[in-house]
């Protein structure tokens, strides 16, 4: 593969120490919010990650004071405005769940900031999660009249538990990181002083045991989670595209921007 495969990215940033390469969201001034370059972005970067031959180890955060706050609301208001592109976002929403579970080098979390919505998907999907006590994360699809189907509801059920996973995805709540660690959502609650350190030295314990046992080990433990994705996110991209045209979501995006609550016909 191209040494220089990183120079692809605009809205991802790369950094390695070691055999770790971290994968960093890359937009700090929106709080990493994901619009069609960062998601196109993200479409692509795992893959590329799998085949990158100087890495063993993978790091998932974000620039700046968030992880990621989820969905750009311009960019959502340019699908509500031309709603077929939203067919281009289902499909590469899936190829970003897929080429995550996908990957077979461990990757690791560092959830710096609240993470949102896809923010959070992406990170729960992550192999072992470090959460800084300063974040927050949940998955608020409802609260702009979507349905959760971008991951949400393949991963939070699996770490959770259904009756958690449905009342937190069916109000949004977020959860902060103590709350996040006691139910299994996270493995790790860190100080954020601490956050680099704890990471760190986890993947320094990775690095210095067995790659191939290690790798194969993450391999097969996700075949199940991977045959559940199949299944949940085909459904879960067609019901989010019903409401991605629903006119809840076109008020919803508009009340957003007009920094006012939303209120939903049905």
């Amino acid at each position: 593969m191209s040494e220089n495969w990183q120079d692809k990215y605009t809205a991802i940033a790369f950094s390695r120490r070691g055999r770790v390469l971290t994968i960093q969201l890359n937009n700090p001034d929106n709080l990493n919010a994901v619009g069609k370059q960062m998601h196109d972005e993200l479409g692509r970067v795992f893959s590329d990650a799998a085949a990158d031959e100087e890495s063993d180890i993978i790091v998932l955060t974000g620039a700046g004071r968030a992880f990621s706050a989820g969905g750009d609301i311009a960019h959502m208001q340019a699908v509500v405005d031309k709603p077929e592109l939203f067919l281009h976002e289902a499909e590469i929403a899936k190829r970003i769940i897929f080429s995550l579970l996908d990957l077979e080098k461990p990757i690791i979390a560092k959830i710096n900031g609240h993470a949102v919505g896809l923010g959070a998907t992406l990170a729960l999907m992550c192999d072992v999660t470090f959460m800084s006590r300063k974040a927050k994360i949940g998955d608020p699809h409802v609260g702009i009249g979507l349905v959760a189907g971008d991951g949400g509801a393949v991963i939070w059920p699996h770490l959770i538990g259904f009756s958690r996973a449905k009342e937190f995805l069916m109000t949004g709540d977020l959860l902060d990181a103590s709350r996040a660690a006691d139910i299994g959502l996270v493995n790790h609650a860190v100080d954020g002083d601490k956050l680099d350190e704890a990471v760190d030295a986890f993947c320094d314990r990775l690095a210095a045991g067995s790659t191939q046992a290690i790798r194969w080990t993450k391999t097969i433990v996700n075949i199940e989670l991977k045959r559940i994705a199949a299944m949940v996110m085909q459904a879960g991209m067609a019901y989010e595209a019903v409401t991605a045209y629903s006119a809840d979501h076109a008020a919803a995006v508009a009340a957003f921007r007009e920094k006012r609550p939303p209120v939903f016909k049905k």
